[in-house]
């Protein structure tokens, strides 16, 4: 396994963003008035304790943002649980309590279902495809098809169910597609040869630079790509700023294709990662043999419509990684309840 992105784990980045999260979801919940409901049938300083349960088995992601959520709504709610997350639970396991005021309680009640419900039901449908390639080098991989102010919390709950995080956003790696690569052939555009990027064509007109592209080869792309990363980290480490990249290593270069044509080509530029988009399971066998032969170094990477029917094939043609955006676009959250103890 060679470099691979940032994996996410719960730590204070990830608070901080919970923090932000919550923020609005009880603005969008309470507005100014508050639960009317509770207010008006719930005496104040009534206590109680209340369960959580899940209705399906499954696995656990989000416990520790319980306390948070519950402090949004009272900070006398206190959570107790023997439960971590990433663990399988069956239908009807009791997670854990929460005591305290009721009103707080009841206020709480559906944000912290949501949460909890939708970040297990991401790492339950992560775990069934960890589990669909066991046994092979294969890896699952999420995308960025998650949702607005979700994505932190979305890639945990894919860790705690066994895969692994794509890059965080679009400053964490190079991901070269089809419409990078068409950009090229656009009039107008034009090379800033020192640097490896582009200028508009009022800049050029100025000056700045006269070497025209009409489009880019594969292995053109990943050329540029290295150039204005390493000028981007000798400027930072120059100008004394510190490496803007991890242990100063400049990030991943991904590139996608779409068939086997100037594969051979772009395997000689050395990409960190080729993306196999939308290509049959034999397709993809032939370009791992490819690979093995030529660049032995560069990862593979199958994504396009991948489900739990088809993944097993997918990962028996010797990639190792697989990426599936229906780990956060289209997972079902768990049925997660709060049941009243009184």
């Amino acid at each position: 396994m060679q470099r691979d992105f940032r994996q996410n784990i719960w730590d204070d980045s990830l608070e901080e963003n919970l923090q932000c999260f919550l923020e609005n979801a009880v603005w969008e919940d309470l507005g100014e008035l508050g639960d009317l409901t509770s207010l008006a049938l719930i005496p104040n300083g009534i206590r109680g304790r209340a369960s959580i349960c899940v209705r399906h088995s499954g696995i656990v992601a989000g416990l520790p943002a319980i306390p948070l959520c519950l402090s949004k709504f009272d900070p006398e709610l206190k959570w107790f649980s023997n439960f971590k997350d990433s663990q399988y639970v069956e239908a009807g396991t009791k997670l854990g309590e929460i005591v305290g005021p009721a009103l707080g309680m009841m206020a709480a009640e559906r944000l912290l279902l949501n949460l909890l419900g939708h970040l297990c039901g991401v790492a339950t449908l992560t775990w069934r495809f960890v589990d669909a390639i066991q046994g092979t080098k294969a890896r699952i991989y999420d995308t960025r098809k998650t949702t607005p102010g979700w994505r932190k919390l979305e890639k945990y709950a894919v860790r705690c169910g066994g895969g692994f995080n794509h890059r965080a956003g679009l400053y964490d790696a190079v991901l070269i597609k089809d419409n990078h690569l068409a950009f090229g052939t656009l009039p107008g555009n034009v090379l800033d040869s020192e640097h490896g990027g582009f200028v508009g064509s009022e800049q050029a007109q100025s000056g700045h630079s006269d070497h025209r592209i009409t489009a880019f080869s594969l292995a053109e792309s990943v050329q540029r790509a290295r150039l204005y990363l390493t000028n981007l980290l000798s400027e930072q480490q120059n100008l004394e700023q510190g490496a803007p990249f991890s242990e100063g290593q400049i990030p991943i270069i991904e590139i996608e294709v779409d068939s086997l044509v100037g594969f051979e080509e772009l395997l000689a530029a050395r990409p960190d990662i080729v993306l196999l988009d939308n290509m049959s399971p034999e397709q993809m066998e032939k370009a791992v043999q490819i690979r093995d032969k030529l660049a032995s170094e560069t990862e593979l990477e199958a994504s396009g419509g991948i489900t739990l029917e088809s993944v097993r094939a997918v990962a028996e043609s010797g990639v190792e990684r697989i990426s599936v955006g229906s780990l956060t676009h289209s997972s079902h959250s768990l049925d997660v309840g709060l049941d009243w103890e009184g």
